[in-house]
């Protein structure tokens, strides 16, 4: 597949990021194609949300993923990225949506994955929308921004520990592979990123209803210097956690995401009785 480069067809065509799409346009290809390398094998097909002018795109192909399926919301992208689609020949197709609303998990053929730059502003929203569908997906390669790959990755007892943390690694197993600087990125952003991998778990990890883990980690993590007693005074206190097989005078950092499952389990049965 041989094409201009990228920065040359950019300039020709003036198209500049936009800061109300949350755009950072990244270009250095030894950059994109270790993002694409960090997702193979590759699944029957890979999903990119927020191609822009189509650098991870790119490097998809060129790494060998034989259906490429790019998710935009920028109509000025879908025109530009046309050049991409002539030359990839079949490999590759544009969707013009907006990925917030996009039934992503039902594209395409499973097994299936994203490998995705983010756009900062709505990654953790897409992050947790797409984990309710976790078995549609093999496997997620995704940028955040450093601050929010470390809480997501983070384990018990980590500062960065908290309800972000517990509701993705409930479905997938979480690992952060590197960081880009923000002078990778044009423009360049004030942070810098960091490139995570997330495996969906073939069953979340302990048994629980979704909503009641979102509750109890909300009441939990609401007050997170106070100890569990005091946080969950209003569903019995100490003997609300001590039924959870847990120490009333622990403190939600303190808690391994099993612990919390238990506690979700506990309050459903108290939701049915109220």
């Amino acid at each position: 597949m041989a094409l201009p480069l990228l920065r040359d067809l950019v300039q020709a065509a003036d198209l500049k990021a936009r800061k109300s799409l949350g755009q950072n346009f990244l270009f250095d290809l030894n950059l994109t194609s270790k993002i694409a390398r960090a997702g193979t094998p590759f699944a029957n097909t890979v999903i990119e949300i927020g191609p822009g002018p189509g650098g991870l795109t790119r490097s998809l192909l060129l790494e060998g993923a034989k259906e490429v399926i790019a998710v935009e919301k920028d109509r000025r992208v879908i025109g530009f990225l046309e050049h991409l689609v002539k030359a990839a020949d079949g490999h590759l197709s544009v969707i013009e949506a907006d990925a917030l609303a996009e039934p992503v998990w039902e594209l395409g053929t499973a097994p299936r994955q994203i490998i995705a730059n983010l756009p900062y502003n709505i990654a953790t929203t897409l992050l947790l929308q797409w984990l309710e569908h976790a078995p549609s997906f093999a496997s997620f390669i995704l940028m955040f921004q450093k601050e929010v790959a470390m809480r997501i990755i983070a384990n018990p007892g980590d500062a960065a520990y908290g309800r972000l943390s517990i509701i993705t690694q409930w479905r997938a197993e979480a690992e952060a592979i590197f960081d880009i600087p923000p002078e990778a990125f044009i423009p360049p952003p004030k942070i810098t990123s960091t490139v995570v991998r997330l495996i969906p778990r073939a069953k979340p990890l302990a048994d629980c209803e979704p909503a009641d883990l979102e509750a109890v980690t909300a009441i939990a993590f609401g007050q997170r210097r106070k100890m569990l007693r005091a946080s969950f005074k209003a569903y019995g206190g100490a003997d609300f956690i001590e039924a959870a097989g847990l120490e009333p005078s622990s403190r939600p950092q303190e808690v391994p995401i099993e612990g919390f499952c238990a506690l979700a389990r506990l309050y459903h049965e108290h939701q049915k009785e109220r």
